[in-house]
């Protein structure tokens, strides 16, 4: 597959579920599990459940469509941590590029024993069974503003989502971004998102970071699809 960045303002995203076989996961069996023993000793609280993975990606000037399939989530973990050797899968996950009224973003801290913890970004998460439609299509707007209220609390009388998607392809990554805007500033929104982290038990996140800016990017703890986002939105302005 193609890996050179492509960043695309689309009005729809369109995702379908059917069915694999994944060779690469049945080859590396022995791998996927020591990896997996490796990951569980370090973080017990991961879970594998079922996820779902693109297998086919169209970008048009209108659309994003993709075909998903679903595996388990310690072949994708093992695929991940392998340095995402088999390029016919790629990671498609919905991201709400949260913002402030006054424009600034908001990005969540990965808690300790999440599997990515330390890392900076959007709310998000890999779609999963959950978000599959009867007929079989992807939810991925609803993935969105679930994983939004899972990670810092807010519910939607607290922002406004644009209808439109920026698709940030970076294969084995395609990260499906809407611009979700607060009611209130960022340094106000970033407060009420660290008292609702302080009543959880186990939050997703540890903290809150607020960004204005290119300078606020950081390399060594954001995914290259948000400091590629980023960049590409602060020089539209």
């Amino acid at each position: 597959m193609n890996r050179e960045i492509q960043i695309t303002r689309v009005a729809t995203v369109e995702g379908r579920c059917e069915t694999m076989d994944w060779p690469w996961a049945e080859e590396n069996r022995e791998a996927i599990e020591a990896n997996w023993i490796r990951r569980k000793a370090q973080k017990p609280k991961i879970f594998n459940g079922r996820v779902l993975v693109v297998r086919d990606v169209d970008i048009t000037e209108d659309a994003c469509r993709m075909i998903y399939s679903e595996v388990d989530f310690k072949n994708l973990l093992g695929w991940l941590d392998l340095g995402q050797p088999d390029g016919s899968i790629a990671n498609g996950f919905a991201a709400g590029a949260l913002q402030g009224a006054d424009g600034a973003f908001l990005c969540g801290v990965m808690a300790e024993h999440t599997a990515n913890a330390g890392r900076v970004y959007f709310a998000s998460g890999t779609p999963d069974p959950s978000d599959l439609r009867p007929d079989g299509t992807v939810n991925l707007a609803d993935s969105l503003t679930r994983e939004l209220f899972e990670e810092t609390g807010l519910a939607g009388d607290a922002y406004t989502v644009d209808e439109s998607w920026i698709v940030v392809r970076a294969w084995p990554a395609i990260a499906l971004l809407r611009y979700v805007v607060l009611h209130e500033p960022a340094d106000v929104a970033a407060r009420s998102i660290r008292s609702s982290l302080a009543l959880s038990s186990e939050p997703e996140l540890a903290d809150v970071r607020v960004i204005r800016g290119p300078d606020d990017i950081d390399p060594k703890r954001m995914p290259q699809y948000v400091q590629h986002f980023m960049r590409w939105h602060f020089a539209q302005r």
